[in-house]
């Protein structure tokens, strides 16, 4: 029999198994999709203990990491356990880290079907985090399973990383698992959707801007500084910026151009008083070309021009500028081939079509470990659009065939990079 044979013949075993155990797969997605991580406020150890109490169920070792209150805290979030399981095939070989994050935006409203309800409704399961990405809890972790199971002669190790601080910038999740030394993977795959191979994301600055005038009384205006029209001046700079960014463009397929959002305004006091503190909060995606700090000093002095002018026609206005997070765009690193070629040739024959590799327009977690110099990818179960998905939006959902097709790459692609010789 020949290595093709072989090969055939191992991927087929693998297959089989992940079928004769979906299931169970999906029972623990929906475990895990019905106990809520809800960011905020970030109370997530709960359901860091009970994944570790399901994964030990499977009879997986699990390793959890506790983030000191103090540090989680600091951050405006409750708490915060990370997640390691280990599993050694050989003494040589690579070390592959998946990993998966289990925090997710409020449900908010809109919801046809419970969003923690994990109800199946036409080969569909509904649920905030079924597709992004605590789906890829399931993936991984069945994928580990199917490879544990099959009896392949294998070598170097498989690692899950199921973290919890996705929605504040990662730092406490993976950031926090880096530089602690507590892994330090050969390779990264990380949670994605089935129909694209990703090695590239946009970076992403948040800041926070405060602009101080003084109240007054409405039928007395003079008296006071309207917080509000001065933040409307910087508002509508940043707008004018925001033009400008989209006759910039990215040479990263599936990423285009430059973006700034206002996200958040809060400020006034009532109806009948000058607004004196109004509040922005704003989120600039930078492209994989873009200089972050470039970035952030061109947004600094945009914000700085437009008070100015705002002051030399009513003086009093002041303006504090705060960074929340930078988050570093993801470029594709010497050395991913093998995991990237691997995902897009499984990808493509399990799924029947053409599986292309590109950028993505998402900051991901996958950064922090690139700014490591570890090779990574974006891989996993879901559809072909964020939007198709509903990710952050009622009624997000995950169809269950695609759940078990790239729990079938993702097998196979570790079987190839761990087989031994």
């Amino acid at each position: 029999m020949n290595a093709t044979s072989d090969n055939t013949t191992a991927y087929a075993a693998l297959d089989a198994w992940i079928a004769a155990h979906f299931d169970d797969e999906v029972r623990l997605l929906q475990a895990l999709v019905r106990q809520p991580t809800d960011t905020p406020p970030g109370n997530n150890a709960p359901h860091a203990e009970l994944s570790a109490r399901l994964l030990a169920e499977l009879g997986l070792e699990v390793e959890a990491y506790p983030v000191p209150e103090a540090e989680v805290r600091a951050q405006g979030l409750q708490s915060i356990t990370n997640l390691i399981v280990r599993q050694r095939f050989g003494a040589d070989g690579p070390t592959i880290a998946l990993n998966a994050h289990g925090d997710v935006v409020p449900p908010g409203e809109g919801w046809t079907q419970a969003p923690y309800g994990a109800e199946i409704v036409d080969g569909r399961l509904y649920g905030r985090a079924a597709a992004v990405s605590k789906s890829d809890f399931a993936t991984y972790t069945y994928a580990l399973l199917a490879l544990k199971n099959s009896g392949l002669p294998l070598r170097g190790a498989v690692e899950l990383h199921f973290t919890y601080d996705e929605e504040f910038g990662g730092e406490l999740g993976p950031g926090w698992l880096l530089k602690k030394g507590l892994t330090r993977p050969d390779f990264l795959l990380a949670a994605g959707f089935s129909y694209q191979v990703v090695t590239a994301h946009n970076g992403c600055l948040q800041m926070e801007v405060t602009v101080q005038g003084r109240m007054a009384h409405a039928a007395i205006p003079d008296t006071g500084v309207d917080a509000l029209q001065g933040a409307v001046a910087i508002l509508n700079a940043l707008y004018a910026l925001n033009e400008d960014y989209q006759r910039v463009r990215s040479a990263v397929p599936g990423i285009t151009h430059p973006y700034l959002n206002v996200g958040r305004i809060e400020g006034g006091t009532n109806t009948n008083v000058v607004p004196g503190k109004v509040v922005l909060k704003l989120d600039r995606r930078m492209i994989p070309e873009e200089d972050p700090a470039q970035v952030e000093a061109q947004v600094r002095e945009t914000i700085a021009q437009a008070a100015a002018r705002f002051n030399a026609r009513r003086p009093g206005l002041q303006v504090e500028i705060r960074r929340l997070l930078l988050a570093r765009a993801l470029t594709p690193l010497p050395g991913n081939a093998p995991l990237v070629d691997a995902l897009q040739r499984h990808a493509s024959a399990v799924f029947g079509e053409p599986i292309p590799v590109s950028g993505t327009p998402l900051y991901t977690d996958v950064r922090l470990y690139g700014e490591h110099g570890i090779p990574a990818a974006i891989y996993g179960a879901g559809p072909r659009t964020v939007l198709e998905s509903n990710a952050k939006r009622a009624d997000e959902h995950l169809a269950l065939a695609d759940l078990r097709r790239a729990t079938q790459v993702v097998a196979r692609t570790l079987a190839d990079l761990l087989r031994a010789a």
